[in-house]
């Protein structure tokens, strides 16, 4: 009654009224009854729902931890490899625009940098073809622009190869020290061929070679740092591995055994045929018609593409004036011939009459596993015609074996790969070993002769354009004879080509005809740059005094015993996995 009295306001109300209003009091009692329970029962719902919401936000947000923390892991460990590269951003960007693969494992990276590396030079593959209409008909820039054709070409071929030794068995490693050894040289050439195309385009100096040049460099900018970043990602890997606390298979480690023979890439079956006589040819070729071809070009045709069985090619004695080219799908080739001066392949190709340094090659190799035996190489052009090569080789474990190559200006471009030359002689003038192969000659006569009046002598022009290829010149137990008596002009070991130009000079004779400076800087009066690695050891000879030589930051006048083992057969170019197969002689070691 009291919540009655006092609904009844401030008047009086009659018995009809009252009960009226005690019905509808009810009836509101009733309704805010119940609307407080749906009251308590949405803030009890509210509650529990922020408890279990909350609840629920901290399970995600542990469950987002452990991918933010493996994004984090992830882009630490691009950081890590991509602290070796030259380039460290781009290689960063590049390989975090691939983070989605959640790896940390530094191979793998190196596998998603040669992808990256691949798909941009792909670009490139078409990219000269549609330069050429802009160059108005000039002949030797399109000659040149389709040089760099082929360069781009096998650079991608390169790039192919790397990604191809990356695919291994379940269970087996992904990298081996033979394999980091091929993924180094392979990388390395590739890089040599897409510099190459440069080169080429800037030995012409004229205006429109000029543009078409700089339109190329900037076009290739992304394509030459990431192959880069590759072989610096490779060259370090050891040490990756070692600092991000991951185990090294001992399969990494192993390293070819120590031989007095040839170097060890080469098959028993190889050897045999380097040593012996009365081998039988697959072809024979003969100017008199006793073979089955009158021409080696002919010869050549019919060689199996990536052949793995070797291929004998016999050239019989005579002179064979043609312009020769193995192409890169012509793998495991031998050729031999009656010996140095009787089977002569010659030619006359050079840049004063047109046509581009790397096309001048009177003979020209790029498939792998190339064997010459017995022969000789001439470009005959002479001094007068400057650029002019008798034979240029980018064929990856090759073997020169009792060759001559005779010529001025650039006789033998040793162009890129692994290259081995074993009792050759080598004739010229200016920068008449040159090019930016890993190559070592062994017991050769590298002979220095008379160039024109108003020019000087330089016996090698090394070309390693980054810190981390692993090319380079190794002259070791050569005899360094002039070619004639008749020689007066100043001759010098050589000059650094670019700006990581690498070449050893040991345990050779150098003759009384070399210059007391022993170098040259390749423009005159400026030291090259302290990133070279020159070097001599242990020569004998009236030119192999160091007293006089050159004061560059980057130049050795001796090294030590352990530095110079770094330029052996063994060492530089890993001769105990391949040259034994050839069986041509070589000495492993110092």
């Amino acid at each position: 009654m009291d919540t009655v009295k006092s609904f009844k306001g401030y008047g009086k109300v009659d018995e009809h009224e009252d009960l009226e209003f005690r019905r509808k009091t009810r009836k509101r009692l009733i309704i805010i009854s119940v609307s407080v329970i749906l009251l308590l029962t949405i803030i009890v719902g509210a509650v529990v729902g922020t408890v279990i919401h909350k609840s629920k936000n901290d399970d995600d947000g542990q469950n987002e931890q452990t991918p933010s923390s493996s994004e984090t892991s992830v882009a630490q460990s691009i950081k890590a490899v991509c602290s070796v590269t030259q380039y460290p951003n781009s290689c960063f960007s590049s390989l975090s625009s691939l983070a989605a693969q959640k790896t940390t494992d530094p191979e793998e990276l190196f596998k998603l940098s040669l992808q990256v590396a691949l798909t941009e030079l792909s670009k490139l593959a078409s990219l000269p073809t549609k330069l050429i209409p802009k160059v108005n008909g000039d002949p030797l820039l399109v000659l040149t622009l389709r040089d760099c054709q082929t360069q781009f070409e096998d650079a991608i071929d390169q790039l192919n190869m790397s990604i191809s030794s990356m695919q291994v068995s379940q269970g087996e490693k992904l990298l081996s020290a033979s394999k980091i050894s091929d993924l180094r040289t392979w990388l390395s050439a590739a890089i040599t061929n897409e510099q190459s195309c440069l080169d080429g385009l800037q030995e012409l100096n004229s205006t429109t070679a000029a543009n078409v040049l700089e339109e190329l460099r900037v076009a290739m900018k992304n394509s030459t740092e990431f192959t880069s970043n590759s072989l610096a990602i490779v060259s370090k890997i050891l040490t990756l591995l070692e600092n991000l606390d991951i185990p090294i298979h001992r399969k990494l480690l192993d390293v070819g055994s120590d031989s007095d023979e040839f170097p060890a890439w080469m098959h028993p079956d190889d050897r045999r045929l380097l040593q012996e006589t009365g081998v039988t040819p697959d072809v024979v070729v003969a100017k008199d018609g006793s073979g089955k071809y009158k021409t080696i070009e002919e010869a050549v045709v019919v060689v199996p593409k990536k052949s793995v069985k070797r291929f004998v090619i016999y050239v019989k004695a005579g002179m064979y004036v043609e312009n020769v080219v193995v192409d890169k799908s012509k793998w495991n080739v031998m050729m031999y011939g009656d010996g140095i001066g009787k089977t002569i392949v010659s030619g006359r190709s050079n840049v004063k009459d047109g046509t581009p340094t790397f096309s001048t090659a009177t003979f020209a190799v790029a498939g792998k596993g190339f064997i010459a035996k017995d022969m000789s190489f001439i470009n005959t052009a002479g001094p007068e015609k400057h650029q002019a090569v008798a034979l240029r080789s980018g064929s990856d474990l090759s073997v020169f074996y009792r060759c001559s190559f005779d010529g001025y200006q650039d006789t033998l471009y040793a162009h890129s790969n692994r290259q081995f030359y074993r009792e050759c002689d080598i004739t010229g003038t200016i920068d008449f070993i040159f090019g930016n192969a890993a190559v070592v000659f062994q017991n050769c006569n590298i002979r220095p002769r008379q160039p024109m009046s108003n020019q000087f002598n330089t016996i090698t022009a090394q070309g390693k354009t980054d810190a981390n290829q692993n090319s380079g010149i190794s002259i070791q137990k050569c005899q360094l004879v002039s070619a004639g008596a008749n020689l007066t002009a100043k001759t010098y070991l050589g000059r650094p080509w670019k700006p990581y130009s690498t070449t050893v000079i040991m345990q050779s004779t150098i003759g009384g005809f070399l210059d007391p400076a022993g170098w040259i800087s390749w423009v005159s009066n400026v030291d090259p740059p302290t990133t070279i690695y020159y070097a001599e050891y242990m020569n004998t000879g009236p030119g192999a005094t160091t007293d006089n030589r050159v004061k560059w930051a980057g130049y050795k006048p001796t090294i030590s015993a352990t530095e110079a083992a770094k330029f052996t057969v063994d060492s530089f170019i890993q001769g105990s996995q391949w040259l034994p197969e050839t069986k041509v002689t070589y000495g492993a070691t110092l």
